[in-house]
């Protein structure tokens, strides 16, 4: 506090001059001739008592708006100071977490009081990964596969059990691989054995890169594989499909670039709500969801070790509780991404925008991501093998 007297010193010498006063007064006589010391003495009582109440009494302080008026502020420690949350995640959810992150900023302002500012960073999921892991400081990750999420907790960032940590095994979003094509599909593409034919071009992204081109991967394989007798067959047809893959982008939405922006290949595959999000953009679009299919399932984890360290984990927690709600499960569907939240599955004109997979496998059917990586992925994989097979 300023220099001068402290308000409860001032109370109590006030309170003690007006004891005093009312001893003198009431030592007199209360004859007529004292009516004039009288007056004055209680004048002065009152201004006593007056000046005691103020300087007993908690008034609020006041600040001065641009306008010149008075406005009173919050009582002290109402206040909380800003607080910064950074969201990494794969490239194609940006547009639907820039329709959701306002929503939960007015939320937790109007709960808390407190301002919270997103730092955002979007990108291939596996590159993602890869920056959480070299530094960038997640508070939260959202990306496009569980097995993205496991490295950055092998890596000693997210603790163990982090399905578990959010409903649906902390799957936030999904959706399902498609196949688009040129306008009235000159090529007759409708299934996924169409693309291992000849002068067929095809675009997809880099699996080394893209959480998306893994699935887009395993949807290939999973077709493949239902018709044909061995991994070595399936294997074969996916050769005679990625030979006809001219370049592959770094993650989805640079595919999409390269087949609507520069024209390039006959088919793209991708998430069904990256192209249903470009139709919303005025494009035109022809696409295919297959009925042999795969359930691309999106995870949602805090990263413990960044929250810890930032102070942010109630309000992380509290985030991703909110991309839950059918409040945001509604934007996410409302751009493509297939809800959730049943009670949004259920609204007609969800239902109507996402049409049924006869067939939909899951990781589950894999083996799980681990079983994955080993087997198509990591070095000298599959992938790998079918990419020494191709000649660029």
């Amino acid at each position: 506090m300023g220099s001068g007297q402290h308000p409860l010193k001032k109370s109590t010498s006030a309170i003690a001059a007006i004891a005093s006063l009312f001893k003198n007064i009431f030592s007199h006589k209360w004859g007529q001739k004292n009516w004039g010391r009288k007056f004055v003495s209680l004048f002065l009582v009152g201004a006593l008592i007056s000046v005691a109440i103020a300087a007993c009494s908690d008034t609020k302080p006041t600040a001065t708006t641009t306008n010149g008026s008075a406005t009173q502020q919050a009582p002290t420690g109402a206040l909380k100071k800003d607080v910064e949350l950074t969201l990494v995640s794969f490239a194609v959810t940006k547009k639907a977490h820039e329709a959701i992150i306002p929503k939960f900023v007015e939320k937790w302002q109007k709960e808390q009081n407190q301002k919270v500012i997103f730092s955002q960073s979007y990108g291939g999921s596996g590159s993602q990964t890869r920056a959480v892991i070299d530094g960038l400081e997640a508070d939260i990750v959202h990306l496009a596969l569980a097995g993205d999420t496991s490295k950055i907790e092998k890596a000693g960032l997210i603790e163990k059990g982090w399905e578990k940590e959010a409903p649906n095994e902390a799957i936030v979003s999904k959706s399902v691989a498609v196949l688009v094509t040129r306008e009235g599909n000159p090529k007759n593409i409708k299934e996924w054995s169409d693309l291992e034919k000849d002068g067929i071009s095809v675009i997809t992204a880099d699996p080394k890169t893209s959480g998306v081109a893994r699935w887009n991967f395993l949807a290939l394989w999973n077709a493949a594989a239902k018709k044909g007798s061995s991994d070595a067959k399936a294997q074969e047809a996916l050769v005679k499909v990625f030979k006809n893959v001219p370049i592959l982008t770094k993650d989805a939405r640079e595919a999409s670039d390269a087949f609507f922006k520069q024209g390039q290949g006959d088919a793209l595959i991708n998430y069904e709500n990256e192209i249903i999000l470009a139709s919303q953009k005025g494009q035109k679009v022809t696409y295919v969801v297959p009925d042999v299919n795969i359930s691309i399932d999106n995870p949602i984890a805090v990263v413990d070790k960044n929250v810890a360290k930032h102070g942010t984990k109630e309000v992380a927690e509290a985030f991703v509780k909110f991309l839950y709600t059918p409040e945001a499960q509604t934007e996410f569907a409302k751009l493509g991404f297939r809800p959730v939240d049943e009670s949004v599955a259920k609204e007609k004109k969800f239902v109507e925008q996402f049409p049924a997979v006869k067939e939909l496998a899951t990781v589950k059917d894999f083996g799980g991501w681990n079983e994955i990586d080993k087997k198509f992925f990591a070095k000298e994989a599959i992938f790998d093998q079918i990419q020494s097979q191709i000649k660029r």
